[in-house]
Protein backbone atom coordinates (compact mmCIF):
# COMPACT_ATOMS: atom_id res chain seq x y z
CA UNK A 1 0.00 0.00 0.00
CA UNK A 2 1.35 3.22 -1.19
CA UNK A 3 1.55 5.95 1.54
CA UNK A 4 0.93 9.77 0.89
CA UNK A 5 3.19 11.79 2.94
CA UNK A 6 1.84 15.14 3.13
CA UNK A 7 3.58 18.19 2.98
CA UNK A 8 6.44 19.48 0.62
CA UNK A 9 6.75 22.18 -1.52
CA UNK A 10 3.65 23.98 -3.30
CA UNK A 11 3.31 23.62 -6.60
CA UNK A 12 1.61 26.15 -9.42
CA UNK A 13 -1.54 23.64 -9.66
CA UNK A 14 -1.90 23.44 -5.97
CA UNK A 15 -2.29 27.03 -5.59
CA UNK A 16 -3.94 27.59 -8.51
CA UNK A 17 -6.15 24.80 -6.80
CA UNK A 18 -6.30 27.02 -3.29
CA UNK A 19 -7.34 29.79 -4.76
CA UNK A 20 -10.56 29.26 -6.47
CA UNK A 21 -11.47 26.53 -3.03
CA UNK A 22 -10.86 30.20 -0.87
CA UNK A 23 -13.34 31.99 -3.53
CA UNK A 24 -15.84 29.38 -3.08
CA UNK A 25 -15.55 28.17 0.84
CA UNK A 26 -14.65 31.14 2.12
CA UNK A 27 -11.65 31.03 4.70
CA UNK A 28 -12.60 29.74 7.48
CA UNK A 29 -13.97 26.17 6.24
CA UNK A 30 -9.70 24.69 5.73
CA UNK A 31 -10.97 21.03 6.36
CA UNK A 32 -13.24 21.47 2.78
CA UNK A 33 -10.41 23.58 1.34
CA UNK A 34 -7.62 20.64 1.98
CA UNK A 35 -10.13 17.63 0.85
CA UNK A 36 -9.80 19.31 -2.62
CA UNK A 37 -5.88 19.33 -2.32
CA UNK A 38 -4.68 14.96 -1.50
CA UNK A 39 -1.20 16.36 -0.38
CA UNK A 40 -1.64 18.95 1.75
CA UNK A 41 -3.75 19.24 5.12
CA UNK A 42 -6.20 22.21 6.27
CA UNK A 43 -3.22 23.70 8.68
CA UNK A 44 -0.59 23.88 5.81
CA UNK A 45 -3.65 25.31 3.46
CA UNK A 46 -4.42 27.91 5.98
CA UNK A 47 -0.59 29.02 6.18
CA UNK A 48 -0.21 29.00 2.76
CA UNK A 49 -3.14 31.79 2.12
CA UNK A 50 -1.95 34.02 4.92
CA UNK A 51 1.53 33.56 4.43
CA UNK A 52 1.82 33.80 0.40
CA UNK A 53 -1.07 33.93 -1.43
CA UNK A 54 -3.52 36.71 0.59
CA UNK A 55 -3.68 39.51 -1.90
CA UNK A 56 -3.03 42.11 1.39
CA UNK A 57 0.67 40.45 1.44
CA UNK A 58 3.06 43.03 0.79
CA UNK A 59 6.17 41.38 -1.21
CA UNK A 60 7.95 44.57 -2.07
CA UNK A 61 11.44 45.58 -0.74
CA UNK A 62 11.84 46.63 2.81
CA UNK A 63 11.87 50.51 3.18
CA UNK A 64 14.55 52.03 5.57
CA UNK A 65 11.27 53.13 8.13
CA UNK A 66 10.00 49.79 8.20
CA UNK A 67 13.80 48.21 9.30
CA UNK A 68 14.06 50.43 12.07
CA UNK A 69 10.31 49.14 13.79
CA UNK A 70 11.10 45.69 12.77
CA UNK A 71 14.18 45.78 15.24
CA UNK A 72 12.75 48.67 17.49
CA UNK A 73 9.57 46.08 18.09
CA UNK A 74 12.16 43.04 17.97
CA UNK A 75 13.85 44.99 20.73
CA UNK A 76 10.73 45.07 22.60
CA UNK A 77 8.74 42.41 22.45
CA UNK A 78 12.01 39.55 21.69
CA UNK A 79 10.36 36.65 19.23
CA UNK A 80 7.02 37.51 19.31
CA UNK A 81 6.86 37.49 15.36
CA UNK A 82 2.74 37.40 15.08
CA UNK A 83 2.52 40.34 17.73
CA UNK A 84 5.12 42.59 15.84
CA UNK A 85 3.76 41.47 12.16
CA UNK A 86 0.70 43.49 12.28
CA UNK A 87 2.59 46.30 13.53
CA UNK A 88 5.26 46.71 10.66
CA UNK A 89 2.62 45.49 7.68
CA UNK A 90 4.23 42.22 7.11
CA UNK A 91 4.17 38.77 7.30
CA UNK A 92 5.85 36.64 10.65
CA UNK A 93 7.79 35.33 8.30
CA UNK A 94 8.41 38.00 6.18
CA UNK A 95 9.73 39.39 9.27
CA UNK A 96 11.92 36.20 10.89
CA UNK A 97 13.51 35.97 7.41
CA UNK A 98 14.11 40.12 7.25
CA UNK A 99 15.56 40.24 11.16
CA UNK A 100 17.66 37.42 10.52
CA UNK A 101 19.44 39.12 7.39
CA UNK A 102 20.10 42.22 9.13
CA UNK A 103 21.60 40.32 11.75
CA UNK A 104 24.16 38.80 8.75
CA UNK A 105 24.59 41.89 7.40
CA UNK A 106 25.83 43.39 10.76
CA UNK A 107 27.72 40.70 11.80
CA UNK A 108 29.63 40.76 7.99
CA UNK A 109 30.14 44.16 8.45
CA UNK A 110 31.87 44.11 11.73
CA UNK A 111 33.59 40.63 9.68
CA UNK A 112 35.12 43.27 7.22
CA UNK A 113 35.90 46.15 9.61
CA UNK A 114 38.42 43.86 11.45
CA UNK A 115 36.01 43.28 14.48
CA UNK A 116 35.31 39.89 16.17
CA UNK A 117 32.92 37.74 14.33
CA UNK A 118 31.75 34.57 14.99
CA UNK A 119 33.50 33.02 11.47
CA UNK A 120 35.50 36.19 10.67
CA UNK A 121 35.28 37.85 7.46
CA UNK A 122 35.02 34.45 5.12
CA UNK A 123 33.08 32.47 8.08
CA UNK A 124 30.72 29.66 7.28
CA UNK A 125 27.58 32.03 7.41
CA UNK A 126 28.93 34.97 5.22
CA UNK A 127 30.01 32.68 2.57
CA UNK A 128 26.81 30.49 2.77
CA UNK A 129 24.16 33.24 1.96
CA UNK A 130 24.51 32.60 -1.50
CA UNK A 131 22.68 29.17 -1.36
CA UNK A 132 19.32 30.31 0.57
CA UNK A 133 17.22 33.23 -0.15
CA UNK A 134 17.08 34.13 3.07
CA UNK A 135 20.90 34.45 3.81
CA UNK A 136 20.95 31.33 6.52
CA UNK A 137 22.77 29.08 4.50
CA UNK A 138 22.32 25.58 2.87
CA UNK A 139 18.97 24.00 3.68
CA UNK A 140 19.17 20.70 5.88
CA UNK A 141 19.35 17.76 3.82
CA UNK A 142 17.67 19.91 1.39
CA UNK A 143 14.22 20.14 2.65
CA UNK A 144 12.78 23.89 3.03
CA UNK A 145 11.74 23.99 6.87
CA UNK A 146 8.64 26.78 5.98
CA UNK A 147 7.76 25.42 2.10
CA UNK A 148 4.08 27.81 2.58
CA UNK A 149 6.01 31.32 2.55
CA UNK A 150 8.31 30.46 -0.64
CA UNK A 151 7.14 30.55 -4.35
CA UNK A 152 5.45 27.90 -6.30
CA UNK A 153 7.39 25.04 -8.08
CA UNK A 154 6.65 25.20 -11.58
CA UNK A 155 4.34 22.52 -13.38
CA UNK A 156 5.73 19.65 -15.50
CA UNK A 157 4.79 19.04 -18.49
CA UNK A 158 3.88 15.31 -17.92
CA UNK A 159 2.09 15.34 -14.44
CA UNK A 160 1.47 12.50 -12.47
CA UNK A 161 -1.27 10.26 -12.63
CA UNK A 162 -2.40 11.39 -8.64
CA UNK A 163 -1.87 14.92 -9.60
CA UNK A 164 -4.14 14.47 -13.05
CA UNK A 165 -6.94 12.76 -10.56
CA UNK A 166 -6.72 15.76 -8.17
CA UNK A 167 -7.10 18.50 -10.92
CA UNK A 168 -10.02 17.04 -12.31
CA UNK A 169 -11.38 15.98 -9.32
CA UNK A 170 -11.03 19.72 -8.29
CA UNK A 171 -12.65 21.20 -11.00
CA UNK A 172 -15.51 18.92 -11.17
CA UNK A 173 -16.06 20.23 -7.38
CA UNK A 174 -15.77 23.81 -8.38
CA UNK A 175 -17.75 23.18 -11.34
CA UNK A 176 -20.70 22.53 -9.28
CA UNK A 177 -22.13 25.89 -7.98
CA UNK A 178 -25.07 24.80 -6.78
CA UNK A 179 -25.99 22.43 -4.15
CA UNK A 180 -28.73 19.43 -4.50
CA UNK A 181 -31.87 21.41 -2.98
CA UNK A 182 -30.38 23.91 -6.18
CA UNK A 183 -30.46 21.01 -8.20
CA UNK A 184 -34.01 19.86 -7.38
CA UNK A 185 -35.64 23.67 -7.63
CA UNK A 186 -33.41 24.11 -11.27
CA UNK A 187 -35.21 20.78 -11.95
CA UNK A 188 -38.84 21.72 -10.62
CA UNK A 189 -38.76 25.38 -12.62
CA UNK A 190 -38.17 23.24 -16.08
CA UNK A 191 -40.73 20.51 -15.34
CA UNK A 192 -43.27 23.59 -14.54
CA UNK A 193 -42.16 25.50 -17.71
CA UNK A 194 -42.53 22.82 -19.82
CA UNK A 195 -46.19 21.66 -18.46
CA UNK A 196 -47.00 25.30 -19.50
CA UNK A 197 -45.44 25.60 -23.32
CA UNK A 198 -47.43 22.16 -23.87
CA UNK A 199 -50.86 23.81 -22.48
CA UNK A 200 -50.73 27.09 -25.04
CA UNK A 201 -49.66 24.16 -28.01
CA UNK A 202 -52.78 22.74 -27.22
CA UNK A 203 -54.82 25.65 -27.16
CA UNK A 204 -53.91 27.06 -30.17
CA UNK A 205 -53.87 24.36 -32.35
CA UNK A 206 -57.54 24.07 -30.89
CA UNK A 207 -58.28 27.61 -31.87
CA UNK A 208 -56.89 26.58 -35.39
CA UNK A 209 -59.27 24.07 -35.87
CA UNK A 210 -62.20 25.93 -35.05
CA UNK A 211 -62.60 24.68 -31.58
CA UNK A 212 -62.54 27.70 -28.81
CA UNK A 213 -62.06 26.62 -25.33
CA UNK A 214 -62.50 29.03 -22.89
CA UNK A 215 -61.54 28.86 -19.32
CA UNK A 216 -63.47 28.83 -16.86
CA UNK A 217 -63.55 31.90 -14.63
CA UNK A 218 -63.65 31.54 -11.01
CA UNK A 219 -65.93 33.06 -8.83
CA UNK A 220 -62.89 35.04 -6.96
CA UNK A 221 -61.02 35.84 -9.73
CA UNK A 222 -60.96 39.67 -10.77
CA UNK A 223 -60.33 40.13 -14.52
CA UNK A 224 -57.99 43.20 -14.45
CA UNK A 225 -58.93 44.15 -18.20
CA UNK A 226 -62.15 44.91 -17.65
CA UNK A 227 -62.74 45.53 -13.91
CA UNK A 228 -61.08 48.26 -12.28
CA UNK A 229 -59.01 46.57 -8.87
CA UNK A 230 -59.71 48.30 -5.21
CA UNK A 231 -62.44 50.36 -6.64
CA UNK A 232 -64.40 52.56 -4.23
CA UNK A 233 -67.16 54.21 -5.43
CA UNK A 234 -68.24 58.11 -3.99
CA UNK A 235 -71.19 58.46 -2.17
CA UNK A 236 -74.40 59.92 -4.06
CA UNK A 237 -74.50 63.79 -3.37
CA UNK A 238 -77.49 66.10 -3.05
CA UNK A 239 -77.06 67.20 -6.59
CA UNK A 240 -77.45 66.04 -10.25
CA UNK A 241 -73.62 65.36 -11.91
CA UNK A 242 -75.32 63.64 -15.32
CA UNK A 243 -75.18 67.06 -17.06
CA UNK A 244 -71.03 66.88 -16.76
CA UNK A 245 -70.87 63.61 -18.39
CA UNK A 246 -72.27 64.94 -21.62
CA UNK A 247 -70.75 68.23 -21.72
CA UNK A 248 -68.56 68.49 -24.37
CA UNK A 249 -64.83 69.40 -24.41
CA UNK A 250 -64.40 73.35 -24.59
CA UNK A 251 -61.64 73.55 -27.47
CA UNK A 252 -60.85 77.22 -26.73
CA UNK A 253 -59.69 76.36 -23.52
CA UNK A 254 -57.38 73.06 -24.76
CA UNK A 255 -55.54 75.40 -27.00
CA UNK A 256 -54.60 78.20 -24.50
CA UNK A 257 -51.09 78.31 -23.52
CA UNK A 258 -49.70 78.87 -20.32
CA UNK A 259 -48.40 82.63 -21.02
CA UNK A 260 -51.76 83.75 -22.25
CA UNK A 261 -53.26 81.85 -18.61
CA UNK A 262 -50.35 83.15 -16.51
CA UNK A 263 -49.84 86.60 -17.65
CA UNK A 264 -46.61 88.36 -18.47
CA UNK A 265 -43.52 86.80 -16.70
CA UNK A 266 -41.22 89.27 -14.72
CA UNK A 267 -38.10 87.94 -16.98
CA UNK A 268 -39.61 89.19 -20.16
CA UNK A 269 -40.58 92.24 -18.47
CA UNK A 270 -37.01 92.65 -17.24
CA UNK A 271 -35.38 91.44 -20.38
CA UNK A 272 -37.43 94.37 -22.17
CA UNK A 273 -36.48 96.82 -19.78
CA UNK A 274 -32.60 96.07 -20.16
CA UNK A 275 -32.99 96.43 -23.80
CA UNK A 276 -34.81 99.60 -23.69
CA UNK A 277 -31.69 100.92 -21.29
CA UNK A 278 -29.12 99.81 -23.84
CA UNK A 279 -31.07 101.52 -26.69
CA UNK A 280 -31.23 104.72 -24.81
CA UNK A 281 -27.48 104.83 -23.64
CA UNK A 282 -26.36 103.86 -27.46
CA UNK A 283 -28.55 106.92 -28.28
CA UNK A 284 -26.75 109.18 -26.36
CA UNK A 285 -23.11 107.82 -27.22
CA UNK A 286 -24.50 109.03 -30.84
CA UNK A 287 -25.24 112.54 -29.76
CA UNK A 288 -29.13 111.74 -29.80
CA UNK A 289 -30.68 112.77 -26.78
CA UNK A 290 -33.98 111.89 -27.11
CA UNK A 291 -35.10 108.71 -27.33
CA UNK A 292 -38.76 107.56 -29.45
CA UNK A 293 -40.68 108.05 -26.40
CA UNK A 294 -39.63 111.48 -26.32
CA UNK A 295 -37.56 111.20 -22.93
CA UNK A 296 -34.02 113.24 -22.99
CA UNK A 297 -30.73 110.96 -21.15
CA UNK A 298 -29.25 113.00 -19.04
CA UNK A 299 -25.84 111.23 -16.93
CA UNK A 300 -25.70 111.90 -13.29
CA UNK A 301 -23.29 112.04 -11.11
CA UNK A 302 -24.88 109.22 -8.67
CA UNK A 303 -24.13 106.56 -10.42
CA UNK A 304 -20.09 107.32 -10.01
CA UNK A 305 -20.34 107.89 -6.47
CA UNK A 306 -22.12 104.05 -6.29
CA UNK A 307 -19.54 103.20 -7.97
CA UNK A 308 -16.82 104.38 -5.48
CA UNK A 309 -19.18 103.04 -2.36
CA UNK A 310 -18.93 99.46 -4.07
CA UNK A 311 -15.15 99.68 -4.35
CA UNK A 312 -14.52 100.74 -0.74
CA UNK A 313 -16.68 98.15 0.74
CA UNK A 314 -14.96 95.72 -1.48
CA UNK A 315 -11.52 97.09 -0.10
CA UNK A 316 -12.83 96.92 3.11
CA UNK A 317 -14.04 93.23 2.92
CA UNK A 318 -10.59 92.30 1.92
CA UNK A 319 -8.44 90.25 4.42
CA UNK A 320 -5.19 92.21 5.83
CA UNK A 321 -1.85 90.66 4.31
CA UNK A 322 -0.33 89.02 7.47
CA UNK A 323 3.55 88.36 7.04
CA UNK A 324 5.41 85.64 8.82
CA UNK A 325 7.20 86.61 11.69
CA UNK A 326 11.01 88.11 11.08
CA UNK A 327 13.75 85.25 11.68
CA UNK A 328 15.99 88.20 12.67
CA UNK A 329 15.82 90.53 15.43
CA UNK A 330 16.39 94.18 15.94
CA UNK A 331 18.74 93.29 18.15
CA UNK A 332 20.92 90.97 15.61
CA UNK A 333 20.62 93.57 13.12
CA UNK A 334 22.10 96.23 15.32
CA UNK A 335 25.13 93.89 15.97
CA UNK A 336 25.12 92.67 12.25
CA UNK A 337 25.58 96.74 11.50
CA UNK A 338 27.63 97.78 14.61
CA UNK A 339 29.81 94.80 12.64
CA UNK A 340 30.23 96.41 9.03
CA UNK A 341 31.29 99.71 11.10
CA UNK A 342 33.87 97.90 12.63
CA UNK A 343 35.29 96.94 9.66
CA UNK A 344 34.78 99.96 8.05
CA UNK A 345 36.79 102.05 11.19
CA UNK A 346 39.53 99.97 10.48
CA UNK A 347 39.70 100.13 6.72
CA UNK A 348 39.93 103.76 7.27
CA UNK A 349 42.75 103.73 9.49
CA UNK A 350 44.70 101.45 7.16
CA UNK A 351 43.69 104.59 4.73
CA UNK A 352 45.11 107.27 6.23
CA UNK A 353 48.00 106.08 7.02
CA UNK A 354 51.47 105.88 5.02
CA UNK A 355 50.41 103.41 2.74
CA UNK A 356 47.23 105.46 1.25
CA UNK A 357 48.97 104.47 -2.02
CA UNK A 358 48.15 100.94 -1.95
CA UNK A 359 44.76 101.01 -0.46
CA UNK A 360 43.42 100.07 -4.29
CA UNK A 361 44.86 96.51 -4.00
CA UNK A 362 42.44 96.10 -0.88
CA UNK A 363 39.44 94.05 -1.72
CA UNK A 364 35.86 94.45 0.46
CA UNK A 365 36.20 91.76 2.65
CA UNK A 366 33.29 92.62 4.25
CA UNK A 367 30.64 91.41 2.07
CA UNK A 368 32.53 87.71 2.25
CA UNK A 369 30.70 85.50 5.28
CA UNK A 370 32.96 84.87 7.83
CA UNK A 371 31.41 81.66 8.70
CA UNK A 372 33.01 77.99 8.09
CA UNK A 373 31.73 75.95 5.50
CA UNK A 374 28.41 74.15 6.50
CA UNK A 375 27.59 70.76 5.44
CA UNK A 376 25.03 68.62 6.17
CA UNK A 377 26.19 66.29 9.08
CA UNK A 378 26.63 62.93 8.68
CA UNK A 379 23.75 60.75 9.88
CA UNK A 380 24.27 57.12 11.36
CA UNK A 381 22.57 53.97 9.96
CA UNK A 382 20.34 53.35 13.06
CA UNK A 383 19.16 49.98 11.39
CA UNK A 384 22.61 49.09 11.83
CA UNK A 385 23.31 49.84 15.05
CA UNK A 386 20.05 48.60 15.99
CA UNK A 387 21.15 44.86 14.30
CA UNK A 388 24.61 45.27 15.87
CA UNK A 389 22.85 45.67 19.34
CA UNK A 390 20.33 42.75 19.07
CA UNK A 391 23.74 40.54 18.20
CA UNK A 392 25.30 41.52 21.24
CA UNK A 393 22.75 40.98 23.44
CA UNK A 394 21.85 37.76 21.95
CA UNK A 395 25.19 36.92 22.08
CA UNK A 396 25.67 38.39 26.22
CA UNK A 397 25.68 35.58 28.89
CA UNK A 398 23.38 36.06 31.99
CA UNK A 399 24.04 38.36 34.40
CA UNK A 400 23.56 36.13 37.41
CA UNK A 401 27.80 34.58 36.81
CA UNK A 402 28.28 38.19 38.75
CA UNK A 403 30.58 39.90 36.17
CA UNK A 404 28.77 42.88 33.31
CA UNK A 405 29.21 41.95 29.88
CA UNK A 406 31.66 44.72 27.85
CA UNK A 407 29.38 43.68 25.07
CA UNK A 408 26.51 45.48 26.29
CA UNK A 409 28.38 48.75 28.28
CA UNK A 410 29.24 49.24 24.56
CA UNK A 411 25.75 49.32 23.44
CA UNK A 412 24.99 52.24 20.81
CA UNK A 413 22.47 54.80 21.04
CA UNK A 414 19.89 53.56 18.45
CA UNK A 415 16.01 53.68 18.60
CA UNK A 416 15.72 53.97 22.24
CA UNK A 417 13.34 52.91 24.59
CA UNK A 418 10.48 55.57 24.81
CA UNK A 419 7.34 54.05 22.76
CA UNK A 420 6.07 51.48 20.35
CA UNK A 421 7.71 53.67 17.48
CA UNK A 422 11.30 54.09 16.53
CA UNK A 423 12.78 57.40 18.01
CA UNK A 424 14.45 59.14 14.87
CA UNK A 425 15.82 61.92 14.87
CA UNK A 426 15.61 64.30 12.13
CA UNK A 427 19.11 65.94 10.74
CA UNK A 428 18.86 68.76 8.79
CA UNK A 429 20.90 70.73 6.39
CA UNK A 430 22.11 74.31 8.61
CA UNK A 431 20.83 77.24 7.33
CA UNK A 432 23.16 80.05 7.21
CA UNK A 433 20.78 83.14 6.77
CA UNK A 434 18.84 81.34 9.81
CA UNK A 435 21.26 81.91 12.05
CA UNK A 436 22.91 85.26 12.12
CA UNK A 437 26.94 85.63 13.23
CA UNK A 438 27.21 86.67 16.87
CA UNK A 439 29.86 89.03 18.11
CA UNK A 440 32.92 87.21 19.49
CA UNK A 441 32.74 83.99 17.37
CA UNK A 442 32.33 83.30 13.59
CA UNK A 443 30.83 79.81 13.83
CA UNK A 444 27.47 78.32 13.08
CA UNK A 445 25.64 76.03 15.13
CA UNK A 446 24.42 73.27 12.85
CA UNK A 447 20.57 72.66 13.17
CA UNK A 448 20.20 75.81 15.71
CA UNK A 449 18.02 78.62 14.36
CA UNK A 450 17.14 81.73 16.19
Amino acid sequence: MRVILKGGAWKNTEDEILKAAVMKYGKNQWARVSSLLGRKTAKQCKARWFEWLDPSIKKTDWSKDEDEKLLHLAKLMPTQWRTIAPIVGRTPAQCLERYQRLLDEAEQAEGEAGQLGLTGSQGGETSAAVTDPSGRGSYMHGIQPTPETRPAIPDAVDMDADEKEMLSEARARLANTQGKKAKRKARERQLEEARRLASLQKSRELKAAGIEVRKKKKTNDMDYNADIPFEKRPMAGFFDTREELNRVNDLDFLRKRLNQIDGRKKRDYFDEQAKQRAKRTKQSKNGDGDDEEGITFVPSSTNAKLLKIQEAEQIAQRRKLQLPTPQVTQTELDEIIKLGQASETARDLVSDGPNAASNSLLNEYQSVPKFTDVRTPATEDTVMVEARNLRRLAASQTPLLGRDSDEMSAEETGTGYDGIQPRSSIVQTPNPLLTPLRAGHASVAAGRTS
